[in-house]
């Protein structure tokens, strides 16, 4: 009997791809960008397991070109990627790799934010430009954090974990999420309706998975909402916002500023008109790159890959109903 055959399609840290070939024979995409929809398709019909990325797309057609494989594993805690439902009607499990992120993630929201916030980016560019000349009391003047106001749209894992970074500076936080007052409360922060959130705060984190209610969830209506001294952080999925609302919202000074880790479409286009301006901080998708963490989420992916060619539970499954089929 063969050994089992996966396709991965992203290079990972080295120490998770040896351990995959001792489990498997592995094919790795060894190129920078992701292999095309057709070329997964092509290889599909001859594995037995997919370990992928958030930029590969897996439908139904997919799927069903795939007479054998076993499991699916996703390198990344959201799977809007992939179509959880027609996975489940197939009976595949899907994996993703939640928790070993938050930490990281949160950080870098943070830091986005104090970046947004105190014009950092600006700043390095007006040396390159040659504009320091002299100190000035009002050159480059940015927006305080310590005593402000942070609302957090979605408080899962990494929400909650920005909010424990909040209260270093002594920061009120509002809430807009599931959880209860009580649970919200007990983390430090105030439950409050979305609009409310958005009246009321300097500084807004998105942090919610992309779904049909969460897609554009922040858009012409919700930016008028905000001060126009607030500032929209996004490290979340680039389509929860609205972009042409968002370049509106910045360029006519309904709100003050953005910093984006996410964007829609992603990559972002050179030609969109997000990076003509100074307000609007973008970098790419970048929350979870710290060395550790990203070697953490290969091991991860790799624990789901392995069990599922074993027939056993995934440790961390989108969809355990897929267990429970007769």
């Amino acid at each position: 009997m063969g050994r089992d055959k996966v396709f991965v399609t992203r290079e990972l840290p080295a120490a998770a791809l040896e351990r995959l070939a001792n489990h498997c024979e592995a094919e790795v995409w060894g190129e920078f960008r992701p292999p095309d929809y057709d070329v997964i398709l092509d290889k599909i019909g001859e594995l037995d397991g997919l370990l992928c990325l958030l930029t590969d797309r897996i439908d139904a057609p997919l799927m069903d070109a795939a007479p054998q494989i076993k499991v699916i594993s996703n390198l990344a805690v959201g799977y809007d990627n992939i179509d959880i439902a027609a996975a489940s009607q197939r009976g595949i499990p899907i994996g993703n790799t939640p928790g070993v992120l938050n930490e990281t993630t949160a950080d870098f929201a943070f830091a986005l934010l104090m970046a947004t916030a105190r014009r950092i980016p600006e700043a390095r560019q007006y040396i390159h430009d040659g504009k320091w000349l002299t100190w000035h009391p009002t050159v480059l003047s940015g927006q305080d954090i310590f005593g402000a106001t942070l609302g957090i749209i979605g408080c899962g894992r990494i929400g909650a974990a920005v909010m424990r970074r909040a209260q270093g500076f002594n920061m009120r936080v509002l809430v807009n999420s599931l959880e209860s007052a009580d649970e919200i409360r007990r983390l430090g922060g105030e439950k409050a309706t979305l609009d409310e959130l958005l009246c009321n705060s300097d500084f807004v984190s998105l942090h919610v998975p992309l779904t049909d209610e969460t897609r554009h969830l922040i858009s012409q209506r919700e930016l008028n909402l905000m001060k126009p001294t607030a500032i929209l952080i996004n490290t979340a999925r680039g389509s929860v916002v609205d972009p042409r609302a968002l370049y509106a919202a910045l360029r006519d000074g309904e709100i003050l500023a953005a910093g984006l880790d996410v964007t829609d479409p992603e990559p972002v286009p050179l030609d969109d008109p997000l990076l003509t301006l100074d307000n609007c901080l973008i970098v790419p998708h970048i929350a979870s790159a710290s060395v550790a963490t990203r070697a953490k989420m290969a091991e991860m992916a790799v624990d789901n890959l392995i069990a599922g060619l074993q027939g056993q539970p995934l440790p961390t499954c989108v969809n355990p109903e897929v267990y429970q089929r007769g």
